[in-house]
């Protein structure tokens, strides 16, 4: 279908040729990634493994919850970021 460039400064051979969705996560292997989940959650970390049913397991994990509130008073919103972070994590979806 598809060829994506190797990432730089990857000396081993991978195979870039794109056949499935689940290639592309292949080529993501040992690099930073960003899965955004329901609810305004993000997770940021580096992924060691995953599966065929996308069960990921990550390192040095950021996981990002914004939440808007809005001020009964003013009607303004504001916005709360929490941030939070974890060694190791294992995802599933």
């Amino acid at each position: 279908m598809a060829d994506v460039a190797a990432a730089p400064g990857h000396a081993e051979a991978v195979s870039t040729k794109v056949d499935v969705p689940l290639d592309l996560i292949k080529l993501s292997l040992d690099e930073r990634i960003l899965v955004k989940m329901r609810g305004d959650r993000e997770l940021r970390g580096r992924l060691h493994a995953y599966d065929q049913h996308l069960n990921m397991i990550l390192s040095d994990v950021e996981e990002t919850v914004t939440t808007v509130e809005i001020d009964e008073e003013t009607f303004e919103e504001m916005v709360k970021v929490q941030l939070s972070y974890t060694h190791k994590l294992f995802l599933t979806i």
